[in-house]
């Protein structure tokens, strides 16, 4: 299993991430609580507002035991964390949350989200379950390995130790969030099939116009040839050769994350431009496989939303299920909408359109006990 897995077909975001400069100190004071359960770092800042909230009177007597609706103040542009983060849980029922070190701790890590522009959500949420694979390894490696015990050599994840073989550390975003891809390529002229595996924690897919996140999946799993200036070196050709080559999933996730590639390069214009195409996704995903076992069923939990024309503007909020209910999570303010409010998140079927709210990450959660963890291709609809 990898340490780390990031989305296998993911496109340079505008601008492209810059690489995370860190010291293990900072990040753990940072975002320890937070890699250690997903609700503990809430308790870390100032909780702000207080009386009954538009939401409590909306849920009246109803208010689902156990459940925390909290809005996050925004510092200049961090609506692209703010949307992320909502995500996860709190400890009282209602009000604001200004997260002011966390956003502090997350520009000195990477220096992609310094400053006040405008950032990218998707790239925030590869960045923050890295970042918490990488604590939690080096708590868990410290807590393991005593310094009498160890060798000069650097002891990583997985690394030999007095001549034993490791096994990876599998944190609780390996057990929620990975997957695995299995890339198939055949060679066309002596048929031989080269495999080789990947994790992920997210699929990035591309997106047309008038299209179905079923159909973009079925795109992204379809079979692609080689072939003109794209060939495959054949090991045992030893020559380039014309090929097929696809995706399978070969390991399904708990919760599947699937990045909409809303943003394109341009090469004519020489910069990022954002698609709004109309991509219909349903609430119930199924994820069909060839073997005799029940196929992955998937419910949608939260999306995360993109509104504004261009890829350097805007601003992000999240909707997300809880007991059979869908808030609404912008910034500060947290409210109830209707389930149909989703379809107007869809995008536009014109290309020049008022309508700039569209959806961007879509999070679906697995449900049902008869999934066999293995999938080649999928089917869904609303």
């Amino acid at each position: 299993m990898a340490k780390t897995a990031r989305s296998p077909t993911a496109e340079a975001s505008p601008p492209a991430a810059a690489e995370k400069h860190r010291s293990g100190s900072a990040a753990g004071s940072g975002l320890r609580s937070l890699a250690s359960a997903a609700s503990g770092w809430w308790d870390r800042w100032a909780v702000m507002g207080s009386g009954l909230s538009k939401l409590e009177r909306a849920f009246g007597d109803q208010f689902p035991e156990g459940e925390r609706y909290f809005g996050l103040e925004n510092f200049g542009n961090t609506c692209y964390c703010n949307s992320v983060l909502q995500i996860s849980a709190s400890k009282k029922k209602t009000g604001v949350i200004a997260p002011k070190r966390f956003i502090q701790m997350v520009k000195k890590l990477n220096e992609y989200f310094r400053g006040y522009m405008h950032q990218d959500a998707h790239e925030f949420l590869n960045f923050l379950l890295n970042e918490i694979v990488d604590i939690l390894e080096k708590e868990s490696s410290s807590a393991k390995v005593s310094p009498a015990t160890t060798s000069p050599e650097k002891v990583s994840n997985g690394a030999a130790v007095d001549g034993v073989r490791k096994e990876p550390l599998v944190t609780w975003v390996h057990k929620n969030f990975q997957g695995t891809l299995t890339n198939e390529t055949r060679c066309l002229m002596c048929e031989t099939v080269t495999a080789k595996d990947e994790t992920f924690f997210d699929l990035s897919v591309d997106i047309e116009q008038n299209s179905s996140l079923t159909s973009c999946l079925k795109n992204f799993f379809s079979t692609e040839t080689l072939n003109a200036d794209d060939k495959f070196f054949c090991d045992k050709c030893c020559s380039l050769q014309e090929a097929e080559k696809r995706m399978k999933i070969k390991k399904v996730p708990q919760i599947l994350v699937i990045h909409l590639k809303r943003f394109k390069f341009i090469e004519q214009l020489n910069r990022h431009k954002k698609l709004s195409y109309r991509v219909v996704y349903p609430l119930e995903l199924k994820l069909s496989s060839n073997s005799d076992d029940a196929d992955c069923e998937y419910s949608l939990f939260a999306v995360v939303v993109h509104l504004g024309s261009g890829p350097n503007q805007g601003h992000y909020v999240a909707k997300i299920k809880s007991h059979d209910h869908w808030l609404s999570f912008d910034d500060d303010n947290v409210e109830m909408i209707p389930e149909s409010t989703l379809q107007t998140f869809y995008g536009s079927s014109r290309e020049y359109s008022g309508n700039t709210d569209h959806g961007y990450i879509l999070f679906y959660e697995r449900v049902g006990g008869n999934c066999n963890g293995k999938a080649d291709s999928p089917e869904g609809g609303m």
